[in-house]
């Protein structure tokens, strides 16, 4: 009688051991919770450039940007960005290019005040590279645009110790796909974008 007991004592043990190890095992192999990160614009940059008569490259940079990014490490594909850029902002080095350029032979800023892109897909290409795909709703009309982004750093903010991820990213527009016509075809219909960004854990 003391012999079966202890033989049910030890199996009820070897399964106790078996069912935590498997326990641990399953909530080591969870994926991170995805994380939420807002565009921190004093950090970022966001540029375009394109041809300019065939004589030079003509460059800008819109200055006032807002933007949120979830992110999840374990699953890049599921994250999910938008940001909105306030169309105004932009500053071709020139006063008198900027307001050309705030016109309504180009953005038409009185009319159409934000410009605002939604991913729709991420693609990871390599342990640092993603594709970026998603909507850009530019001057009243929204069309698809792939940006290729690299993770440049991600960690813990040296000074303030918050989470933080920078990346840049570039991508192609043409400017005729969103009847931005001015000047076509002397002034480039293809416009490089370029983009440097830092964003901070909520």
């Amino acid at each position: 009688m003391i012999r079966t007991v202890s033989r049910k004592r030890k199996r009820a043990l070897m399964f106790k051991i078996i069912r935590n190890s498997v326990l641990v095992l399953a909530l080591a192999t969870l994926p991170a919770r995805a994380e939420t990160f807002d565009l921190d614009s004093t950090h970022t940059s966001i540029m375009y450039s394109l041809n300019h008569l065939g004589f030079s490259t003509s460059r800008g940079i819109f200055r006032e940007a807002q933007g949120r990014l979830v992110l999840d490490e374990t699953s890049p594909e599921a994250g999910r960005l938008e940001v909105v850029v306030k169309t105004a902002s932009v500053d071709a080095f020139d006063v008198g290019r900027s307001n050309s350029v705030k016109g309504d032979k180009f953005l038409d800023v009185e009319h159409f005040p934000e410009m605002r892109f939604v991913s729709t897909k991420i693609e990871r290409t390599g342990s640092t590279t993603a594709k970026v795909t998603g909507d850009l709703s530019l001057h009243g009309i929204t069309r698809p645009v792939t940006l290729d982004v690299v993770l440049v750093k991600k960690g813990k903010h040296p000074i303030t110790g918050a989470q933080r991820g920078g990346f840049s990213a570039t991508g192609l527009v043409k400017r005729s796909d969103f009847q931005i016509l001015g000047f076509l075809p002397m002034v480039g219909d293809d416009v490089t974008i370029t983009i440097d960004a830092e964003f901070g854990a909520s």
